[in-house]
């Protein structure tokens, strides 16, 4: 495991943190990009610590080796042909599981962890959380698509077979291609992960609309998560 500590942003909705949101952004941005919609996902009932990490920055062979923050390496915009080995997202992987132990020795246990991410982010996102060996209380991924899915049936973790997933995708995506959005829903199905579809007319993006109901969605995880303590 790597033993570099990510910089992050952090923003809280209360002053009695109860559960964490560990989000992941897409390529070349950071983690100050997911931060405006925080306050518009209407989180009025829990304490939540939304966690944003910067991913390192790396040469990316797709830009002619420029670099910028990623989370791996892309070689191809073609997904069928792109490599999807376990070594690509190891790192990423590593400084996910370094997120997610930071949060248990906060006092917040990890069945009180969302893992969320967008487009490479949310790849890197369903590739961990799927063989996390701890149940997470959610997977939130938007925009991207599911590394592997002729390998998740023999590589997911029974821990997080059966965690709620929450996967969007814009119809007009220009960078990652609904049909693989579709692929990734119908393999996660057959985990016999419970999973809520959305699809937006946007392109790679997201909208007011999908903020609405990530919010939604978010609030009933934090919802059974409490109900489940009483």
């Amino acid at each position: 495991m790597s033993n570099v500590q990510l910089e992050c942003v952090e923003l809280e909705t209360q002053e009695n943190i109860d559960f964490s949101v560990i989000w992941l952004h897409g390529l070349g941005a950071d983690g100050h990009d997911f931060t405006p919609i925080v306050p518009h996902l209407g989180l009025h009932t829990a304490g939540v610590r939304f966690i944003f990490p910067h991913a390192p920055v790396r040469p990316i062979t797709i830009n002619n080796g420029f670099p910028m923050r990623a989370w791996y390496d892309i070689s191809s915009l073609d997904l069928e042909n792109r490599s999807t080995d376990d070594a690509v997202f190891s790192p990423a992987q590593d400084h996910v599981h370094q997120l997610i132990q930071q949060e248990n020795e906060r006092g917040i246990p990890t069945d009180r962890i969302v893992l969320a991410g967008f487009s490479q982010g949310g790849a890197v996102t369903l590739h961990t959380a799927l063989r996390y060996p701890e149940t997470l209380l959610g997977i939130l991924a938007i925009s991207t698509y599911l590394p592997g899915p002729e390998r998740v049936q023999s590589t997911a973790h029974r821990a997080n077979k059966k965690v709620s997933i929450f996967l969007a995708h814009g119809r007009h995506d220009e960078m990652i291609n609904i049909r693989h959005a579709y692929r990734s829903k119908e393999t996660l199905e057959r985990l016999t992960n419970p999973l809520e579809w959305h699809e937006y007319i946007m392109g790679h993006e997201v909208c007011p609309e999908e903020i609405a109901d990530i919010g939604y969605w978010l609030s009933g995880r934090f919802e059974a998560a409490q109900n489940k303590r009483l």
